[in-house]
């Protein structure tokens, strides 16, 4: 194994507390530049053809005391008391479903690796650490530039989960990448409050002329807050509505230009079949925290990226031995690959 690695095999093998100082000190680009060489000649060898492509993120707790359970700490997760043991970590959610539409919350401290997957293959072709605290929505349209900056793939189809359901993230796909956006409406963006639209004038749901403002978008917001006409009438919203003290009353948006979603062909039997292989990043993930992703012993934020970009490095470098050995099939065999097809090596 020493020497398959690169060591000596009569010399002891450098300590974990190098590997630290390494990980902490390496310029993450140093990586990116190894993980994207090995992705051009997976591309060269038609391993990854980058037609479909699937957008998702991962969390990665830091190893502080803040994420044990099982210790006693005051402000647990209190986003305004930065954790002693790792400054860069950020506050972060996980969000879980043990039960069909009805989602478990949980807090921890860490980071988050965004990545792209090539569904065909099942392999990243895209990662970026970040804090956890860094919205995963607004990371995907950067994501996606630079892999067309470092690649040029014939992709026809970008798949994602109903949390990128954005107009920014699906025109960006649509217009500026030519490809289909294979994304379902989130439903919790929607609104089940009744809003009466007659011509130009919109009724909030207390049957109020609602105040408009805005030239290239028409957007009507709540008459007791912003308007004048009620002034005096009313001591709170004749509906009861909890956002007249929450957010200052109700927001309603009609769009003068057509929302990229018209060119989305929801509920075909096209768009569930794509939508099907969104599963292959979750299998991409799995194979990646099988190999400690997600358990990294190192703190702060360029140490947590480089253990997430070796990670990566390590699926891609199997995939490319597995192909070149003549194990097609075994290009995602991240666990066993090594007491398995190792001895190849030697040849």
């Amino acid at each position: 194994m020493a020497e398959i690695l690169g060591f000596d095999p009569l010399k002891i093998p450098p300590t974990k507390e190098r590997f630290s100082h390494f990980l902490r000190t390496t310029p993450n680009n140093q990586l990116q530049e190894v993980r994207i060489f090995i992705i051009q000649k997976l591309i060269e060898n038609k391993v990854i053809s980058g037609k479909s492509i699937a957008l998702d993120s991962c969390p990665i707790k830091a190893n502080v005391k803040e994420n044990n359970l099982k210790t006693s700490v005051k402000d647990r997760f209190n986003k305004n008391r930065i954790p002693s043991g790792d400054p860069d970590a950020k506050l972060g959610i996980i969000v879980q479903f043990p039960k069909p539409f009805k989602p478990k919350i949980s807090y921890f401290w860490g980071y988050r690796n965004h990545t792209i997957t090539d569904t065909e293959s099942e392999l990243p072709i895209e990662e970026k650490t970040l804090p956890a605290n860094k919205d995963e929505k607004k990371q995907a349209v950067p994501l996606l530039k630079e892999l067309m900056s470092c690649f040029n793939l014939p992709i026809d189809n970008v798949i994602a989960d109903a949390n990128y359901d954005t107009e920014e993230i699906l025109s960006h796909i649509y217009y500026k990448m030519k490809a289909a956006p294979v994304v379902p409406r989130n439903l919790r963006r929607s609104t089940s409050e009744q809003f009466t639209v007659k011509k130009d004038t919109v009724l909030c749901p207390a049957h109020l002329e609602m105040n408009r403002k805005g030239i290239t978008y028409m957007q009507y917001n709540c008459p007791l807050h912003w308007g004048r006409k009620y002034s005096g009438q009313y001591l709170f919203c004749p509906a009861h509505n909890p956002k007249y003290t929450n957010q200052k009353g109700c927001n309603f948006l009609i769009r003068l230009n057509p929302s990229v979603r018209e060119n989305i062909g929801y509920g075909t039997q096209k768009f569930k079949a794509l939508y099907n292989q969104r599963t292959s990043a979750e299998r991409v993930y799995s194979r990646l925290l099988a190999i400690t992703m997600q358990n990294p012993t190192v703190i702060g934020l360029q140490a947590t990226e480089n253990h997430c970009t070796i990670a990566h490095v390590t699926v891609l470098l199997v995939a490319l031995a597995a192909h070149q050995l003549g194990y097609k099939d075994k290009i995602r065999y991240v666990k066993s690959f090594l007491p398995k097809f190792a001895g190849k090596l030697f040849l």
